[in-house]
């Protein structure tokens, strides 16, 4: 893994955890990683990201910008809002921590290619998303 640079301006998530999880996901998925950054940020900060980049003004849980047509050595930025996270965690009954992980995973494959624009599209990546999530749970006890 070359440069994963993870920044958090709510001091909540736990790098090592994060930086163990992409690294699974890098194996897993057959990907390396030429620069990636991780943002975690507020729901307020990610819907001007938001507006401003995507003309979307709502807030999000999750913006992923990929730099670089190379599949197989990403390049690229996820941002994940801590305030959707935590809302998304006690909707569907989940630990903080397993949302968070499923977003990383989440814009982990946005960044690989995947979309979820379509309903099939959703659904493929979803399955995925799951199954990577399933394997991968140990990382967030």
């Amino acid at each position: 893994m070359k440069n994963l640079h993870i920044f958090d301006s709510s001091k909540v998530i736990n790098k090592r955890r994060i930086h163990l999880l992409v690294n699974k996901l890098s194996a897993e998925l057959n990907f390396k990683i030429a620069d990636l950054e991780i943002n975690f940020i507020s729901s307020k900060d990610i819907q001007k990201i938001n507006k401003r980049h995507l003309n979307h003004n709502y807030a999000t849980d999750i913006i992923t910008f990929r730099y670089s047509a190379d599949l197989k050595n990403i390049d690229g930025e996820i941002i994940i809002s801590i305030d959707d996270a935590k809302i998304n965690s006690r909707k569907f009954k989940v630990s903080f921590y397993e949302e968070i992980a499923r977003l990383v995973i989440h814009g982990v494959l946005h960044l690989l290619d995947y979309d979820d624009k379509t309903k099939s599209d959703k659904k493929v990546m979803k399955r995925i998303e799951n199954k990577l999530l399933y394997n991968f749970k140990f990382i967030l006890l």
